[in-house]
């Protein structure tokens, strides 16, 4: 169970911080006890959701050190080649819903990589890869500038000033 004044990671949302514990009623007349969430990044927007929700991916921020561990690995992080546009977009679609940074990580290299490889021939990436990379680094920024205490617009230029 997360704490108040935690910081978490929330399904595609982002990093939020519990603000509150509290037991909502819901449609069935029921009482559940539900984490407030403050989404650090989408001002104006408070999150409700049941302390034993399965459905949405919620986990601690990682710490400085798991995260340094992570940079200075990044370069031996497995890079996917799906050849079919489908699979692809299913098997990205599924990691991002783990929130794991690991599984950010090989999303980004395998859809830079094959955005390189693209545009060496004069192509784009698809409507799909775009739109899941643009989560992908978006979910990776706000948890590193978090735990940094950066924006997450400087995180891009402190991972590779610091990839050992």
């Amino acid at each position: 169970m997360f704490k108040i004044n935690e910081h978490i990671m929330y399904g595609n949302v982002g990093v939020c911080q519990v603000v509150d514990i509290t037991n909502e009623k819901f449609a069935n007349n029921m009482q559940r006890e539900c984490y407030v969430l403050d989404p650090i990044y989408s001002k104006n927007t408070v999150i409700k959701i049941p302390v034993d929700n399965e459905r949405i991916a919620m986990r601690k921020i990682l710490s400085k050190e798991e995260i340094t561990s992570l940079i200075n690995d990044i370069n031996n992080r497995e890079v996917l080649c799906i050849e079919d546009d489908k699979k692809r977009n299913e098997q990205f679609k599924s990691m991002l819903k783990t929130g794991k940074c690991e599984e950010l990580i090989t999303i980004i290299r395998s859809i830079d990589l094959d955005r390189q490889n693209k545009q060496a021939i004069g192509k784009k990436l698809s409507k799909g890869d775009d739109e899941i990379i643009q989560i992908a680094e978006k979910l990776l920024s706000e948890e590193f500038s978090v735990i940094y205490d950066i924006s997450p617009e400087e995180v891009t230029d402190y991972i590779k000033e610091n990839i050992v």
